[in-house]
C-alpha cells in the first residue's frame, strides 16, 4: 500500500512537473489571416530569420479579421493638400541642435542593452522619461505632460503629451527597446534601431514646445509624443497603447513612426505597405518641403515597426525609415549597431520631417 501510494504520488509529481514546464504559448499574425502559435524561442527564431509579425496574444481584437471591422468604424481623414505653416516650421528648423541630438543618443546607447524584460531596459526608459520631462519643464509649458505606460513586463513606454483645443490626437511614435538577436541578454546598443528614433523623436519634440502657440495649448490638435517599449517582440508597447485607445474611443487623426533614422546618406524610405494611403501622401509632401534628401518608397512587411499596431487599431498611420529596406542598416539586432555608424545629420533629416509633420497636421482642421 505504502508503496503503491508512493508510486501514486511520484507519478503526480513527474506529471505536475511536464504540465509545469510547458513552454508558455504566443499567438502571431505574419500577414492578413495568417496566424500561429509559437513558443517563446520559436518567435525570437523567426525574428532572427527577418520575419516581422504581431503578437495578438493578448490583443485579438487586434487581428486582421478584427482590424478590419474597427477601420470601417473611423472616419477617413482629408489631409493639407499643401504646406501652411511653412515660415513658422522652417524656423523651428533652424533651432536643430545637432549636439544634444549627438549626447542623448550616446547615454542612450550606454546602456549595456535596452531588452524590455531586463533591469537595463527598465533603467533605459527611466532614464529617457526624465529627459522627456526635462524637455518639457524647460520649455515652460504648463499644460504639457510625459507619463509612463506600464504594462505587465518590466520596462514602461512612455507618452507625452501637449494638449490642443480639441483632444484628436497627432502622433509621433518611437520604440525605446533594443535587441541582440543571438543572446537577448547580451550587449545590444540599439544605436540606430531605434536609439536614433528614438532621439529623433526627442529632438522634435523639443523645438515644437519652443514655439509659442504648442507652448499654450493653442493648436488645433493634441500632439502626442510615443516612445514604445517592446516592439522587437511583436509590437507589445504599442498594441497595448492603441488597443486602449481603441477601446476608450480615443481619435487619432495620423500616426507617423520614427524607425531606424541615422544610418548611411539616401533618401528617405517612405514604406507604403500596413500604412493610410492619404496620409502617407501628405508625408511626402512635407519631406519635399522641410528636408532635403528626398524619399523612396518602399515596403518593410506586415508588422514590421509600430504604425502596424495602429493600424490594426483602426487609426491611419505612416512610417518613414531611414532609406528604401534594401539599404537600411544591416547592423541592427546586433552588439554591432553601435555609435561610430550613425550619421547625425541624417537623424536631422527626419527630425526636420517631424517637426513638419507635426507642425502643419497639429493647427489643421481636420
Amino acid at each position: 500500500m505504502l508503496i503503491a501510494a508512493l508510486a501514486a504520488t511520484s507519478t503526480a509529481v513527474s506529471v505536475g512537473h511536464r504540465e509545469a514546464s510547458k513552454p508558455e504559448l504566443f499567438t502571431i499574425e505574419l500577414g492578413p489571416g495568417e496566424t500561429r502559435v509559437v513558443t517563446e524561442e520559436e518567435k525570437w527564431a523567426l525574428k532572427n530569420e527577418g520575419k516581422s509579425f504581431i503578437d495578438i496574444t493578448n490583443h485579438p481584437n487586434l487581428a486582421s479579421s478584427a482590424s478590419a471591422k474597427s477601420a470601417s468604424k473611423v472616419a477617413a481623414v482629408a489631409y493639407p493638400s499643401a504646406m501652411t505653416q511653412e515660415d513658422t516650421v522652417k524656423g523651428l528648423i533652424a533651432k536643430l541642435n545637432k549636439t544634444y541630438v549627438q549626447e542623448e543618443l550616446t547615454t542612450f546607447s550606454e546602456f549595456f542593452n535596452r531588452y524590455y524584460q531586463s533591469t537595463y531596459g527598465k533603467q533605459a526608459s527611466d532614464w529617457l522619461l526624465s529627459e522627456v520631462q526635462g524637455v518639457i519643464s524647460a520649455s515652460g509649458a504648463a499644460n504639457a505632460s510625459a507619463k509612463p505606460f506600464t504594462h505587465s513586463w518590466t520596462q514602461n513606454s512612455i507618452i507625452a503629451t501637449i494638449p490642443g483645443q480639441s483632444t484628436d490626437k497627432i502622433i509621433v511614435g518611437a520604440h525605446l527597446d533594443s535587441i541582440n538577436g543571438r543572446n537577448r541578454s547580451g550587449r545590444a546598443p540599439g544605436a540606430d534601431d531605434d536609439g536614433s528614433g528614438s532621439i529623433t523623436t526627442l529632438e522634435a519634440l523639443r523645438v515644437l514646445l519652443s514655439d509659442p502657440k504648442i507652448a499654450a495649448g493653442e493648436s488645433t490638435n493634441t500632439l502626442e509624443f510615443h516612445w514604445y517599449s517592446g516592439e522587437e517582440a511583436g509590437l507589445l508597447g504599442s498594441e497595448d497603447i492603441f488597443d486602449s485607445y481603441s477601446s476608450s474611443k480615443a481619435v487619432v487623426k495620423a500616426m507617423l513612426q520614427q524607425d531606424m533614422t541615422g544610418y548611411g546618406n539616401n533618401p528617405m524610405g517612405v514604406i507604403t505597405d500596413r500604412v493610410d494611403s492619404g496620409l502617407t501622401a501628405f508625408v511626402r509632401k512635407v519631406i519635399d518641403a522641410y528636408a532635403a534628401i528626398g524619399w523612396v518608397d518602399t515596403q518593410c512587411g506586415y508588422g514590421c515597426s509600430d504604425h502596424s499596431s495602429a493600424t490594426a487599431a483602426g487609426y491611419p498611420s505612416s512610417f518613414v525609415i531611414e532609406a528604401d529596406m534594401d539599404l537600411t542598416s544591416p547592423y541592427i539586432h546586433t552588439d554591432g549597431d553601435t555609435l561610430d555608424r550613425i550619421n547625425y545629420d541624417h537623424i536631422l533629416e527626419h527630425v526636420k520631417l517631424v517637426v513638419g509633420y507635426a507642425y502643419e497636421l497639429t493647427l489643421a482642421d481636420l
